[in-house]
């Protein structure tokens, strides 16, 4: 793995995130390796999703929720008073579990629509040239580039998600959010994912959520295991590289779980 001079370190301290008066996630903190990709696996409702959204505050767009701790973007906390979160929001791009590419407009239109809100990245040059670059960086330049006026929703479910990945890319951020990006996908379109996060390891910090234990292992770089108790309060049990974690993990819970005897 090449990692770049400008990689951004992301760095979560003493975390916790609540919707309303409930616990979702509690005391977490942990370091993403600038550059690398992280893994977060753990049985549904452990708060793996709460925690990424955590991370570029999109948790705080769901009504009655609240934020404690720091999440630390090269050594700025991101929930200092005067941060503003969309500008947050642009340099930590969020994949969601289901391609959602905007339905009334074209492919072009798709991939430039955030850098059309935020404004261009600095130094760039035509719209037109942002869109290839972003498309290529997704590696669906070559699928696209002869219908780039056709509906985003032309496309297949995996052309969807990549086109979504471009659309993120464009304004470019420095660290990736994706929340299980290839679970609504068919097989062939799951591994052209799983090749695109390696692709783009290096050049950005990636943090992924997913229930995927063999996707975790071939993909990550480190692997965050969560777990909700009897609370159904959310905690970081165990965080390693991944060849640890799915090999020789630390603590009993990581191992059951990874080895399929719960969740």
């Amino acid at each position: 793995m090449v990692i770049t001079a400008n990689a951004t370190s992301l760095e979560v301290k003493g975390l916790n995130a609540y919707y309303g008066s409930h616990l979702a996630v509690k005391g977490v903190t942990m370091q993403f390796e600038p550059g690398a990709i992280t893994a977060l696996i753990g049985p549904s409702g452990c708060g793996k999703s709460t925690l990424l959204r955590c991370l570029n505050r999109m948790h705080e767009v769901i009504p009655h929720t609240r934020v404690e701790g720091e999440v630390l973007l090269d050594n700025q906390n991101l929930y200092e008073a005067g941060v503003d979160p969309t500008d947050t929001r642009r340099r930590i791009g969020m994949v969601f579990q289901r391609a959602n590419p905007f339905p009334t407009m074209t492919i072009m239109d798709n991939v430039l629509a955030g850098v059309r809100l935020a404004g261009r990245p600095k130094g760039s040059a035509s719209l037109e040239e942002i869109a290839e670059q972003s498309l290529r960086r997704a590696a669906l330049w070559e699928e696209v580039k002869d219908k780039l006026q056709r509906a985003g929703t032309s496309l297949s479910g995996g052309q969807q998600q990549r086109l979504c990945i471009a659309r993120a890319l464009a304004v470019d951020p420095e660290v990736l959010l994706m929340d299980e990006p290839a679970s609504a996908l068919d097989p062939i379109s799951t591994i052209k994912i799983e090749e695109l996060m390696r692709e783009l390891r290096g050049a950005y910090t990636i943090v992924i959520v997913t229930h995927n234990m063999q996707q975790a292992a071939r993909c990550s770089d480190y692997t965050g295991f969560m777990l909700a108790g009897e609370s159904a309060t959310g905690e970081l049990i165990e965080f390693d590289t991944s060849s640890k974690i799915f090999t020789t993990p630390k603590d009993k819970r990581t191992e059951d779980y990874i080895t399929g005897r719960f969740g």
